[in-house]
């Protein structure tokens, strides 16, 4: 009996490590899953980054064709309208000579007879070599070389890493979890989606508030840390780098940081200028995500991601469209990106879920993460992706809004749906305010959202659309968007 115990416990402990071993197995399965999602997305933007240069350069082409085009018929017609004039006068001093000869008086016809001879042969040698030559071909001489592109395209495949250990690419600092709290601050980050490199661990660098040299604060596996006992109102500049057996990668893009004034400040008034960052924000879209910080958030912070010879001030501020106001205290800014658990099953996400598409030519709708109930909130839509004249709809909704019907269909949400030539706005399938002053690729849609004053209005390209759009608005909201395959949407927030 005790043998048969003991055997017992070792069968035990095998199969508590083999459950623990299906845990792990289901665990990938869902690991499998999301990754792919987020592959196939990166994978479709990619490609559609391509399609898009082609056609830009597809259009340059065309361009130098029809300019090659105006060029000889412009030539052509000079030469026909030369032409033409000539032979009319030949044709004229013919008929004249012609009348000539028909003289029966030969004094008169011996008075003009030399001088019309010289102009006869005046008027054949400018008929010259040359003259009735064409001074442009026809043909196009412009060969379209194709083929590196085309090998290019055969060849175009994924890299499989298999060089051993290569050195890790540059960390991502993930804004979404990057904040800081009255003198600490806690910084997140993690290894590019695509990466595959083995990475062995990460070293945090901070300066020392001042514009100094950085120094360590962390080295080790974890890609979450939070530094403490930093100086009040200070600004501090952070960046991480990974290291393995081969060596360590670049260092992150650096990360900007501004601690809370002290504590014993009673009161702050801050104002709201006009965002100028924002077309800078867009143009360049330097940002791995997008930074949620929570409503009890304390204390002043303010990011800045620096990039090459660009500087983004990213306030935590909140502006209204046309107005500026002064507020007591801090408050947060609310930052999100796209909510792939609630959206529509046909939405398709990519630049870590901050662009949207859909796979489907159908209408579905997709929220946002963060839900308002109070506050002013503004954030843009960029069109990064118009085909065929769809009507894209932009707005709130409550977190149960209809996912596989145009945004407004149900009482469940408020929004602004736009084609190229005007737009609507719509709620419980209610359609007013007919406005033109449509969409295009490039285009952007401004969400503004006044919970203080229960208002929602819309603008296209920093210009106001129709009036206000919906007033009375309570509850909590959340930014929406419905759209179908035509249509590929970028979110900026914040």
């Amino acid at each position: 009996q005790s043998q048969l115990s003991q055997a017992l416990n070792g069968l035990s402990d095998r199969a508590k490590e083999a459950k623990e071993f299906l845990v792990q197995l289901r665990n990938m399965v869902q690991q499998i899953q999301e990754n792919s999602v987020e592959f196939e997305a990166c994978l479709v933007a990619q490609c559609d980054a391509l399609i898009d240069a082609l056609n830009r350069r597809k259009a340059q082409l065309l361009s130098r064709v029809n300019k090659e085009h105006e060029h000889k018929l412009k030539v052509v017609r000079d030469q026909i309208s030369h032409c033409t004039v000539k032979l009319r006068q030949t044709t004229g001093l013919m008929e004249y000579c012609l009348e000539v000869i028909k003289e029966n008086d030969p004094s008169g016809f011996l008075q003009i007879s030399d001088a019309l001879i010289r102009r006869v042969h005046l008027t054949e040698d400018q008929w010259g070599k040359g003259t009735l030559t064409p001074r442009m071909t026809t043909d196009f001489d412009l060969n379209l070389d194709n083929a590196p592109l085309l090998q290019s395209i055969h060849q175009l495949d994924f890299v499989q890493m298999k060089v051993s250990s290569p050195v890790p690419a540059p960390p991502i600092l993930q804004l979404e979890e990057c904040c800081t709290h009255n003198n600490s601050a806690t910084l997140s980050w993690k290894q590019p989606p695509l990466s595959t490199v083995q990475v062995e661990g990460y070293i945090l660098e901070l300066d020392d508030g001042n514009g100094g040299q950085f120094r360590e604060v962390y080295v080790g596996k974890e890609t979450m840390c939070t530094v403490d006992g930093l100086h009040f109102n200070s600004t501090y500049s952070a960046r991480v780098k990974a290291f393995n057996k081969s060596g360590v990668s670049p260092y992150s893009k650096t990360l900007v940081l501004q601690t809370s004034e002290d504590t014993q400040s009673e009161e702050q008034t801050l104002p709201f200028p006009v965002p100028l960052e924002r077309s800078q924000l867009r143009r360049m879209s330097p940002f791995s995500s997008t930074l949620n910080l929570q409503p009890s958030f304390s204390g002043r912070s303010y990011f800045e991601l620096r990039s090459s010879a660009h500087q983004l001030s990213l306030h935590s501020s909140l502006q209204s469209l046309n107005s500026a106001v002064d507020i007591k205290k801090m408050v947060a800014v609310a930052w999100f990106s796209f909510d792939p658990s609630s959206a529509h099953a046909d939405i398709i996400f990519s630049n870590d879920n901050l662009t949207v598409t859909c796979n489907s030519y159908d209408d579905r709708v997709v929220l946002g993460k963060t839900g308002f109930s109070k506050g002013l909130h503004y954030w843009e839509l960029s069109i990064d992706r118009y085909d065929n004249h769809p009507d894209p709809a932009f707005g709130v909704a409550r977190i149960d809004v209809l996912k596989d019907a145009m945004l407004g269909k149900d009482d469940k949400a408020w929004a602004m749906y736009v084609d190229n030539n005007r737009s609507w706005f719509m709620h419980n399938n209610s359609h007013t305010n007919r406005t033109e002053g449509g969409i295009t690729k490039g285009a952007t849609v401004g969400v503004l959202l006044d919970l203080t004053r229960r208002t929602l209005t819309f603008s296209i390209n920093e210009d106001q659309q129709g009036p206000v759009a919906f007033e009375n608005l309570e509850g909590l909201f959340f930014p929406a968007v419905s759209l179908n395959r035509n249509v590929q949407v970028g979110a900026w927030t914040g």
